[in-house]
């Protein structure tokens, strides 16, 4: 199954996003997340792994570019797409600088281009995928990384945060 997160201060663009990809993409087991505050968002990048994010680029509490930058860092194999009605150069150039952005969307779309975009992104995402498990089966086979390494590597990888726990003097967990 693949794992949307649409995030846009604005409800109806955000229903319109997933009208269309139920529309356009009911070949591909989607599971879509909405989200209207980018800090809730980034709050439930920490928590679940996305394969594409789409980040409306003007919005009250920040920017897509900001916001596509933190993502970057949390989940930098997510594939990052950013919408904006505004035709500013300097954004798009900061979004592909910045934020890794796989492309830009300008707003109002046309369902066929934005299905077309979404699955060249998905593509992207398992190309990025398959050249890090190659690079990582190489890492095991030259003894720079164990097979346990491996293994935490893709649980922390489905699952962001597996991995670290924080542990109190007297071996109990503190959760956050």
């Amino acid at each position: 199954m693949k794992r949307f997160l649409l995030v846009d201060d604005e409800i109806n663009v955000l229903n319109a996003l997933q009208r269309i990809l139920r529309q356009r993409l009911g070949d591909i087991d989607v599971k879509v997340e909405t989200c209207s505050d980018p800090v809730e968002a980034l709050a439930r990048i920490g928590e679940m792994s996305f394969d594409l994010v789409i980040s409306d680029q003007r919005m009250p509490m920040m920017t897509g570019v900001e916001f596509l930058k933190a993502v970057r860092k949390i989940q930098p194999d997510a594939v990052r797409l950013m919408l904006s009605a505004y035709s500013e150069f300097s954004a798009v150039v900061n979004a592909v600088n910045e934020a890794e952005v796989f492309r830009y969307i300008a707003k109002p779309w046309q369902p066929e281009d934005l299905e077309q975009v979404i699955r060249l992104a998905l593509a992207r995402r398992e190309q990025i995928l398959e050249d890090k498990r190659l690079a990582d089966e190489m890492r095991v086979q030259r003894g720079a990384m164990s097979a346990q390494e491996l293994e935490a590597k893709r649980l922390e990888d489905e699952e962001p945060g597996i991995t670290k726990v924080n542990w109190g003097p007297d071996g109990s967990v503190h959760l956050e």
